[in-house]
C-alpha cells in the first residue's frame, strides 16, 4: 500500500462525492447484554493537500465547516448521552465544543497517530530510510519519534477499561479515523492489521458500537 494511503487509512480519509453525508454504522455484538453505546464522531474536513502526512498535527477546517456541523447536528439530534469526550487536537475540539459547549472532557488518548518527525510533510518527500520499514509492519514499527499502530491501541484500550468502570450508557466521542478504527477492531476482536480491512469512517461520521 503506498504511503498517502497509509495515512489516509488513519486520518486523510476520501473526498465525499456527495458533501456533508452523514453515514450510520451501527454495530453489535449479538447474543450479548449492551452495557454501554460509544457514539463516535470523526471531525469533520480538514485543509489539507492530498499526499500530506497528519497525525498530531493541528491543521484547520475546511471552509464547508458550517454546513458540516449542522449536518452532524442533525446526525445526533435525538440522542441523548451520559458522558461527552474529545480528542484535544483542534479538528475535533472545535467539533466537540461547538455541538456540546462546556460539557466536554478532553483526553490526549483520543488523539491521532503521532507520525513524529513525517508530520506535515509530504509523503513522496520524505527521505527518512525507516519509513519504508514501517510501511512493512506498521502495526508494530513506530513512525520515526512517533508511534506505531500498537502504541495508539494500547492507550485506547486504556481509555476504553477507564469508561467500562464509570458504568455509563451512552457516550459521545469525538476522535479521529484511527482512533475509531483501533475502537472498532476492539470491538469486533479482530487483529489490528486486519482493522484496515474495514470501512474508515467518513469525515463527519457517526459510528456507533455497542460494548
Amino acid at each position: 500500500m503506498a504511503c498517502k494511503s497509509k495515512n489516509n487509512d488513519f486520518e486523510g480519509g476520501k473526498s465525499l462525492d456527495i458533501p456533508h453525508r452523514i453515514l450510520f454504522l451501527h454495530i453489535h455484538l449479538q447474543n450479548k447484554q449492551t452495557d454501554m453505546i460509544l457514539h463516535l464522531i470523526r471531525h469533520t474536513k480538514v485543509n489539507v493537500e492530498p499526499g500530506i502526512c497528519y497525525g498530531q498535527k493541528d491543521v484547520e477546517l475546511l471552509e464547508t465547516y458550517p454546513e458540516e456541523l449542522e449536518a452532524v447536528k442533525t446526525s445526533i439530534a435525538e440522542l441523548k448521552f451520559d458522558a461527552i469526550y474529545s480528542s484535544p487536537l483542534s479538528r475535533a475540539k472545535t467539533l466537540a465544543t461547538d455541538l456540546f459547549g462546556e460539557s466536554v472532557t478532553f483526553d490526549d488518548r483520543l488523539m491521532e497517530l503521532n507520525f513524529g518527525d513525517w508530520e506535515g510533510k509530504a509523503w513522496d518527500e520524505i527521505k527518512d530510510p525507516f519509513l519504508d520499514k514501517w510501511m512493512e509492519d506498521f502495526v508494530n514499527k513506530k513512525c520515526s519519534n512517533g508511534e506505531s499502530f500498537v502504541m495508539l491501541h494500547e492507550r485506547v484500550v486504556q481509555f476504553l477499561e477507564e469508561l467500562k468502570k464509570l458504568e455509563h450508557k451512552d457516550i459521545a466521542i469525538v476522535t479521529h479515523g484511527g482512533v475509531i478504527r483501533t475502537l472498532q477492531a476492539i470491538h469486533k476482536n479482530i487483529q489490528l492489521k486486519e482493522a484496515f480491512n474495514e470501512s474508515p469512517a467518513d469525515f463527519g461520521e457517526l459510528v456507533q458500537l455497542e460494548f
